[in-house]
Order: C-alpha cells, then sequence, then structure tokens
C-alpha cells in the first residue's frame, strides 16, 4: 500500500503539525496535553487510511467495464442522459463513503470523446439532484467496439475538490488512474442498452477490480 500523490503535500503538513504538538505535550506535560496529541495522532493517521493505495490485480477484460471506483451501488434505474447522448441510459451509481478508496480508475480502453467540468454546489452525494448541482465532471468514452458510455465524478457533502487526469482525445488504458475525488462523493455511469450490467443496488464494488458491465457487442 503507498500513499497517491494527491496526498503529498497534506501529509506531510500533517506530519509537521503532530511533530509540532509532539513537542508542546512533552514541554507542557499536562494529561489534556496527551488528550490533544492523541486525537491528532488519530487524526493523522485517518487522513494517511483515506489518501491509501492499496495493491490489487487488475486482469484486463477488452468486453468487460470494471468499476471506476471502491463504494456502494445505490442506484440502478434507465434515465434520460442529457449532457451528451440525450436518450435514456442505464443510469448506474456508485456512492464512495469518506471510509472508500477515492482513487478512479477507467473502466475500460478506449478514447475520451468528451469532457468538461461543472463548477456547482455540495450537496450530499446521494441526493438525487446533486448530479446536477453538485461541482462534478463528465467524461464520454468510446471503446475500441465503439461503444460509447459517460462516467460523471460527483462531489459530495465533504468533498471541496475532484481531479480528473483524462482530456479530450486522450486514449485510456483499463484500470489506469482516471481521478481522485477528496473524502465523500459520488461516481454516476450512464450505459448504453447493449451493455448487460452485472451488478444490483446493495452491492460492494471495488475500483479497477469488480466487473460492473459487459458489452454486447452483437446487439450494438
Amino acid at each position: 500500500m503507498k500513499i497517491h500523490k494527491e496526498g503529498h503535500i497534506i501529509v506531510f503538513v500533517s506530519s509537521l503539525v503532530l511533530v509540532i504538538i509532539y513537542a508542546f505535550t512533552l514541554t507542557f506535560n499536562e494529561w489534556w496535553t496527551y488528550l490533544v496529541f492523541l486525537i491528532s495522532l488519530i487524526i493523522f493517521f485517518g487522513i494517511l487510511y483515506f489518501f491509501r493505495v492499496p495493491k490489487r490485480k487488475y486482469i484486463a477484460d477488452e468486453q468487460a467495464l470494471f468499476s471506476p471506483a471502491d463504494g456502494k451501488v445505490i442506484r440502478l434505474e434507465e434515465k434520460v442522459e442529457d449532457e451528451y447522448f440525450d436518450k435514456p441510459m442505464k443510469h448506474l451509481s456508485i456512492f464512495m463513503s469518506p471510509l472508500d478508496v477515492h482513487l478512479n480508475r477507467y473502466p475500460s480502453d478506449g478514447k475520451i470523446v468528451y469532457y468538461r467540468y461543472h463548477p456547482g454546489k455540495y450537496l450530499v452525494a446521494w441526493h438525487p439532484k446533486s448530479s446536477k448541482l453538485n461541482e462534478r465532471t463528465s467524461i464520454v468514452f468510446e471503446t475500441k467496439s465503439g461503444v460509447q458510455f459517460l462516467v460523471r465524478q460527483i462531489a459530495g457533502l465533504l468533498a471541496r475538490r475532484i481531479v480528473c487526469y483524462g482530456s479530450e482525445g486522450k486514449d485510456v488504458k483499463q484500470c489506469d488512474e482516471l481521478g481522485f475525488i477528496k473524502f465523500g462523493s459520488r461516481l454516476d455511469l450512464f450505459l448504453p442498452p447493449e451493455v448487460n450490467v452485472l451488478v444490483k443496488p446493495g452491492d460492494k464494488v471495488k475500483g479497477g477490480v469488480s466487473k460492473l458491465a459487459v458489452i454486447n457487442t452483437a446487439e450494438k
């Protein structure tokens, strides 16, 4: 396990603060100073845990769309995607709690054909209107077989920064790093009818490991 690059600065600053608090504790040697140090130590390890990147084995599958995030599937329904496709799609939502790994990964090989960043509010990630009102990025991918789908990173109540490493026209590789969302957040996918979804609401998924769907090219 390693610490993701998005957390390097905050981990470094937190380390310095922890050293200062520890020096303060030794100087005054009061019970409450040890309590402050203990709380600070817990927060520091919480920060390390949040920015962790666990070691995982990624097995490529051109016919599969892997989960772009760790979390829990909270929604699967047919819904009109009106930013790019303007037609009914299979709408799948993954909620990422503050305890989940927050690194996002590309679900498939292909090319980014559309990318937009939208500033916005910070409603709770499971709020129905968060996908339209919250800070978010929308990325449309086209697989090698020509199937297009949309991934949307959505900031949550605690999230204050979405990082996306993609750009329009970029060729991407399945399970490589897509981006990072700091603290609680949500990730939506809009999938076409020819994709067979393998998960259901309530399922726990892991980024780059869990298969969300299989592309049925015969129906494309």
